[in-house]
């Protein structure tokens, strides 16, 4: 298929068009007072929000060139929100600055591989500025304030998420929920929780509240499919004997199994329960291998040598009690040896630490979560869809910046820090267009506190002003209209999500100045749909293959 070519100043000012049109909807949600965004839905309603990834995502333009560049910011936006789940309103709003000021002056004659040398150097002697302003967490006090900002001033969602986060620790781990009533609740689970529940509602022992609840069980672990009576029947006979119920964590159980074991319950001739075991594909041996070292048996596999025939006391796990519910398990005093134990969870720190891809982070923290008993669940309600949504976002961007300042610290809020972090790059020495490049960071510095101030109402450039004659960490109050020390004022920031925000941006717009030649699908026929000569329109109103993202 042919391209379409644009070149030089042309090429640049279309990408500009589109870095503009995706900021300019961003940045009205920036601070406590903020504005939301509507995003239409092809099924169902609306989405109501003020989380500038989810905005973002949403953002397609029709003219090519400028689209590619609105889809370079939405990289911005993705990157920061993948690091570190928050700051993806900043990181626009820097972005869309540093491209702005940078590409003025490479129209004005500057280098601009000299222009991307002078604001990388500038970038990292700003984040070593904000690394020294630093503070670390001093309490929960902290953690709800940090919360509540982040969740647009909203104190039921920084109480829940403070009390979460403060229970859990750093190796804990806090998940959200939808739930069905209204509000926000926080449920701590003292001990191993995964989400599979009976398979077989006959084995509830409390009706009432359908729950299987055994004390002192004996566990099996297996990732075979048990169907037969005689693959079983080992483990039956080892839990009869020594007068325990028997619990039974295991990739499939059917057939005459589930049936003996049904009826052993209805019976009342022994106490049993099946809960699928945790895990998809392979990394269901790896979650039953961390439960056998909890539990204190071993994991019935192909690969561990060890036949469903072949089982023994030792074999089995045991812990003080397990309750299980139709939809998850919660194991509690595991009967595992504590140094094992530990051993598990540092070679699970050392895996998670080298591991590359968001998925298998995201699991090993479970896990490691698993191991350390410690997690906490947050619960979101809505009055409707719309609502449960918006909530659940704001819930989501406050957990995340609420982690990043419990494990990096925290800097002065409101765009403070990096509005006051020019004054480091007054000692910088560079000269020519490389310091035309550390102006440009300069100068974008103090954008994200010009628009908090805009959309709270005030004069932006007056308030960037101000602040620039005040001492380190005293600013601009949004919400209250004062200004004053950040820190006393609890107007603060995380700084991994501040760096983050900051590094994101100058990333992208490094890139995008250095660009002299801007590259499309022509399009022919009705922009927006996809053609072949003789044949005409194959596939009217599909989304053009570039404007994917």
């Amino acid at each position: 298929m042919a391209k379409e070519l644009r070149y030089n100043t042309d090429a640049r000012a279309r990408l500009e068009h589109g870095v503009n049109a995706l900021a300019d909807a961003v940045k009205v949600t920036l601070g406590p007072k903020g504005r939301n965004a509507v995003l239409e839905k092809l099924t169902g309603p609306p989405t109501i929000t003020n989380d500038g990834v989810t905005i973002a995502r949403e953002i397609q333009l029709r003219e090519p060139f400028a689209n590619m560049g609105a889809q370079l910011v939405k990289e911005v936006a993705m990157k920061t929100n993948g690091v570190v789940g928050d700051g993806t309103t900043t990181a626009t709003v820097l972005a869309q600055a540093m491209v702005r000021e940078g590409l003025r002056s490479v129209d004005a004659g500057a280098n601009p591989m000299r222009v991307r040398r002078g604001i990388e150097r500038a970038v990292s002697v700003v984040v070593d500025s904000l690394h020294e302003q630093t503070s670390q967490i001093g309490g929960q006090s902290d953690l709800q304030r940090i919360a509540t900002l982040a969740a647009s001033d909203d104190e039921v969602i920084g109480h829940a998420i403070s009390k979460a986060v403060d229970y859990v620790g750093k190796s804990g781990v806090v998940t959200t929920e939808e739930s069905d009533t209204l509000g926000l609740s926080v449920d701590i689970v003292d001990g191993i929780e995964f989400d599979h529940g009976y398979i077989s509602g006959y084995m509830v022992t409390d009706p009432e509240r359908m729950e299987a609840v055994h004390t002192n069980p004996l566990i099996l672990l297996t990732n075979k499919k048990i169907t037969q009576v005689q693959d079983i029947m080992p483990s039956i006979e080892v839990a009869k004997r020594a007068d325990r119920p028997l619990v039974v964590l295991a990739e499939e159980v059917d057939g005459p199994a589930l049936q003996l074991l049904v009826g052993g319950n209805m019976h009342k001739t022994m106490q049993s329960v099946v809960v699928r075991a945790p895990g998809f594909g392979h990394r269901r041996v790896a979650e039953l291998e961390d439960l056998a070292v909890a539990l204190g048996g071993h994991v019935i596999a192909k690969d561990t040598g060890i036949e469903l025939s072949e089982i023994s006391v030792e074999h089995l796990g045991s812990c003080d009690r397990i309750t299980v519910t139709e939809n998850e398990t919660t194991i509690v005093g595991g009967h595992g040896d504590q140094r094992l134990l530990d051993a598990r969870i540092a070679q699970l720190v050392s895996q998670h630490e080298r591991a590359k891809i968001e998925a298998d982070q995201e699991s090993l923290e479970l896990r490691i979560a698993r191991l350390t008993g410690r997690v906490a669940v947050i619960r979101v309600g809505g009055a409707t869809s719309v609502e449960l949504k918006e909530r659940m976002l704001r819930v989501e961007d406050a957990l995340a910046a609420t982690r990043a300042a419990v494990e990096a610290g925290i800097v002065s809020g409101g765009g403070t820090a990096l509005a006051q972090s020019h004054r480091a790059l007054a000692d910088l020495d560079l000269t020519g267009d490389e310091a035309i490049g550390c102006d440009v960071v300069r100068r974008a510095l103090a954008e994200p506190l010009r628009w908090i101030a805009i959309n709270a109402g005030f004069d932006g450039d007056e308030v960037v002003e101000v602040v620039a004659g005040l001492p380190l960490g005293h600013g601009f109050n949004a919400l209250t209209g004062e200004y004053g020390d950040m820190f006393d004022d609890g107007v603060i920031d995380p700084f991994k999500v501040t760096r983050a925000a900051l590094e994101s941006a100058a990333s992208i717009a490094a890139l995008l100045i250095t660009t002299e030649t801007a590259v499309v699908e022509e399009v022919l026929g009705n922009p927006g749909a996809i053609m072949a000569p003789g044949f005409g329109d194959l596939a009217e109103g599909m989304v053009r293959p570039s404007n994917i993202y």
